[in-house]
Parts: structure tokens; C-alpha cells; sequence
């Protein structure tokens, strides 16, 4: 029997790993907790939490992931990115818990020319160069992980999308439904990663009894435009999307023009299943059909 701890329970890949287990596995006893029952910034109250309960795993899908709203609370996106994955990873040495963290492509530079020299994507060796704030305190919440404990899984995703929450794709649809012609940029690449497929991959290297440092992404390489017209065309939908740059969309933080993440490390691993990105889209658009 193992007791499985899940924080950040109601975000997206949260709801996911409940919407995973809800089918009921007798050897799991999964915990969750919203940021509301157990704040991941509250070091005490983690502490005597996790030391009563004495899980196997903590599964960590707490972060702060408002990229923009980074640049201007900065203290605040530091003690969910970094002081709680700290704390998390000093709880995982002394009580001897796995600890499954989630982190980002924006550790990474995006530069636009990298798309031509990396056509396989970053590779999880590839020297971290965060661009945003977000990206740096995603990348040293890494840090603090890898510096208190070896008993780990880090994660790294990108343009995260599912059924649950706020993501690309459900806006896309929303925005469909009430406007004839989107403006989509158009210069920044990468590839989506479909929260059940991160959740049944990460379940994979668990049972696999892997540690250490992985990419979960879909195969293929698009623009958030091309993602944009897929989802029209899949979800039958008429809707004009017009290609631009980013400069006519500013934002706060800066965006990356390149984040394919490299999953070659994936590659042989027993149970995991790598999935083009246009078969998750098809998945994702019937299962939002079925909710």
C-alpha cells in the first residue's frame, strides 16, 4: 500500500491525477490537498503535515504560473517556485518520500535561431537561461531540489493543456465561439503537452523506479498559430485566424520564440507513451465533448 501525497490539487494536471486515480486503486491511498487546505508556502504547517502523514510520494503540482503577474509579485512567485520546493525537498530527505516536481520549458533561452540548431528541441543537459522571471525562479525551485535530496522526479512541460482549467486550447474554443477572426501569433514554436499524457508518463518512470530529470512533451514542432487552426479544424469550427509577430501582442514578461522540449531521455522506458501533438489535441477535444 502506498500513501501518495498530491499538492496544488485543483490546478490543471492536479485534477488531472485525481480524475487518474478516481477509478480507485486498492494498493493507493492518494491525499489531496488544494492550496487552500495546505499551503505549500506555510513551511510549519507543510512540515507537521507531511511528517503525520508519511507518505511514500509527494507529487508537488503547486506553482505559481502567472508569467506576467511574476515580473511584478516577485516575492510571491519566489516562495511557491523556489522556498517551497526547497522546503519540499528537505522534507523528502528526512522523512524518505519521492518527490515529483513539475517544472517548465521557460528554464530555458527560446532563442529564435535555436529552432534551426536544436531541431529536436533543448535537451534536459542544455544550459538553463531563463528569460523571465517566471523562468528563473522555476529553474532555481530545480535547484533547491536537486541540492537537498536525490530521492526525485523533476518534470519539465510545456504549453501545458487539458480537460481541467485554463489552458490554450479551451480559450481557443471560448474565443471561437464569439468572435469570426482570431489574431494568433505566429513566431513562437514549441509543442503542447497534454496533461494525461504527463500524468500517465509520470506514473510510468515511477513504476520504473526512475529519478532525476525528464521532458514530457508531444512530438512535432508548431506556432501558437498553427496550434490555433488545428484546434478550429478538429473541433469543426469556422473560424479566420491571422498570423502575427509577437511585437503586436506586447506582454510583461518576455516569451520565448523556441521551447521544444528534447524527450529522447524518455525514449525506452517501459509504459511510457509518447504521443504526437495533433493525437492529444484529437483526445483532449473528444474527452472536453464527454464532460
Amino acid at each position: 500500500m502506498k500513501k501518495i501525497i498530491l499538492l496544488g490539487a485543483s490546478g490543471q494536471l492536479g485534477s488531472e491525477w485525481q480524475h487518474y486515480f478516481s477509478g480507485g486503486d486498492k494498493d493507493i491511498i492518494l491525499l489531496p490537498y488544494t492550496s487552500g487546505q495546505l499551503d505549500v508556502t506555510d513551511t510549519g504547517g507543510l512540515s507537521d503535515e507531511l511528517t503525520e502523514q508519511q507518505p511514500d510520494i509527494v507529487i508537488n503540482c503547486a506553482a505559481y504560473t502567472n508569467v506576467d503577474g511574476a515580473e511584478e509579485h516577485r516575492e510571491q512567485a519566489r516562495r511557491v517556485n523556489v522556498k517551497a520546493a526547497a522546503d519540499l525537498a528537505g522534507l523528502a530527505a528526512k522523512l524518505n518520500f519521492t518527490l515529483v516536481h513539475y517544472s517548465t520549458d521557460y528554464i530555458f533561452p527560446g532563442r529564435a535561431g535555436d529552432r534551426h540548431s536544436l531541431p529536436e528541441g533543448y535537451s534536459v543537459d542544455y544550459a538553463a537561461d531563463p528569460i523571465n522571471f517566471y523562468g528563473r525562479t522555476k529553474w532555481e525551485g530545480e535547484e533547491m531540489i536537486r541540492k537537498f535530496t536525490d530521492n526525485y522526479l523533476i518534470l519539465r512541460v510545456s504549453w501545458l493543456c487539458g480537460v481541467y482549467g485554463s489552458n490554450f486550447v479551451k480559450t481557443m474554443l471560448r474565443l471561437g465561439q464569439e468572435r469570426p477572426k482570431l489574431q494568433v501569433v505566429n513566431d513562437q514554436w514549441g509543442s503542447p503537452s497534454f496533461a494525461e499524457n504527463v500524468v500517465v508518463n509520470t506514473q510510468a518512470l515511477l513504476k520504473a523506479g526512475k529519478r532525476g530529470t525528464f521532458h514530457i512533451t508531444s512530438s512535432g514542432l508548431i506556432t501558437w498559430h498553427q496550434f490555433a487552426e488545428a484546434i478550429f479544424q478538429e473541433a469543426g469550427m469556422e473560424v479566420v485566424t491571422e498570423a502575427v509577430s509577437s511585437e503586436q501582442f506586447p506582454t510583461i514578461a518576455d516569451r520565448p520564440h523556441f521551447s521544444k522540449l528534447n524527450t529522447s531521455k524518455l525514449v525506452g522506458i517501459e509504459q511510457v507513451k509518447l504521443e504526437d501533438w495533433r493525437t492529444g489535441l484529437k483526445k483532449m477535444l473528444a474527452q472536453l465533448k464527454g464532460v
